[in-house]
């Protein structure tokens, strides 16, 4: 009677097994004839469809924090960006497009508030070495018969930053409570940048791209980010800080036809 029920245990695995390779060989046959239009379509012209530039942009970071902060910033950056053109004729097409920004700037910790602020250098804590780094899906809509193109996209995006004790601080900076410790108003900095999702802010704008000769484009670029943070945090800043606004050019390599 054992031995009977060790080989229908043996038997009833043994089907379960070659029921769950069938399952995965149907599986698999699914998959190729699936992606097989995708990768027969994009195999052979991936590198024509791919798309590079690098760019710079003024980004301006609006606050209201009352007549004892500084000046709200405008900054400069240098960024770039890649595409990859995955649909569409002729006329009008998608791309997925990876862009980078990249921007540094003074801060300082505001106990009273309870946030940090952008300063001038003789007020700073801390240095904050900033990453904007976002992901768009981007319409382009050629016209005219010079090869001009629109850009619209829009996409999340993630300020990444890295912030450390600012350089040159007198050793007396390091001294005291948070009110006028550098080395504590940096740790607070840090802490309030990275917590509650404050690096996630979804991005979008327009482009326009004019070919100047027969090897580059140049575009201009105008883009908002949204600090959409401000609906889940008990944020304590004004309506308009937090927003991002950037405006700028960007130099494209263009295709050999």
């Amino acid at each position: 009677m054992i031995f009977k029920r060790i080989n229908i245990n043996a038997a009833f695995l043994k089907n379960n097994r070659q029921k769950r390779r069938t399952v995965l060989r149907k599986r698999a046959v699914f998959l190729v004839i699936f992606f097989l239009p995708l990768i027969s379509l994009s195999a052979n012209s991936f590198t024509d469809n791919f798309y590079w530039s690098f760019s710079g942009n003024l980004l301006y970071f609006p606050a209201n924090n009352g007549v004892d902060s500084d000046p709200e910033p405008i900054l400069p950056s240098a960024g770039f960006s890649a595409a990859w053109q995955f649909w569409g004729p002729p006329r009008f097409h998608f791309r997925l497009e990876i862009t980078e920004d990249i921007y540094f700037k003074n801060y300082e910790y505001n106990v009273k508030l309870g946030y940090p602020m952008a300063s001038n250098p003789e007020n700073r804590s801390a240095f904050v070495l900033g990453f904007l780094t976002g992901l768009q899906l981007t319409g382009v809509i050629p016209f005219g018969q010079s090869n001009a193109a629109m850009r619209v996209f829009f996409g999340p995006a993630f300020d990444l930053r890295v912030v450390a004790l600012a350089v040159d601080l007198h050793p007396n900076d390091l001294k005291g409570d948070i009110d006028v410790n550098a080395r504590l108003q940096t740790d607070a900095i840090k802490k309030y940048f990275w917590s509650s999702g404050r690096w996630f802010m979804p991005a979008a704008g327009l482009g326009i791209d004019f070919p100047i000769n027969d090897n580059f484009l140049l575009g201009l670029d105008f883009r908002a980010w949204f600090p959409v943070y401000k609906y889940w945090t008990d944020d304590k800043t004004s309506n308009i800080d937090g927003w991002r606004f950037g405006a700028g050019f960007r130099v494209t390599p263009r295709k050999k036809s």
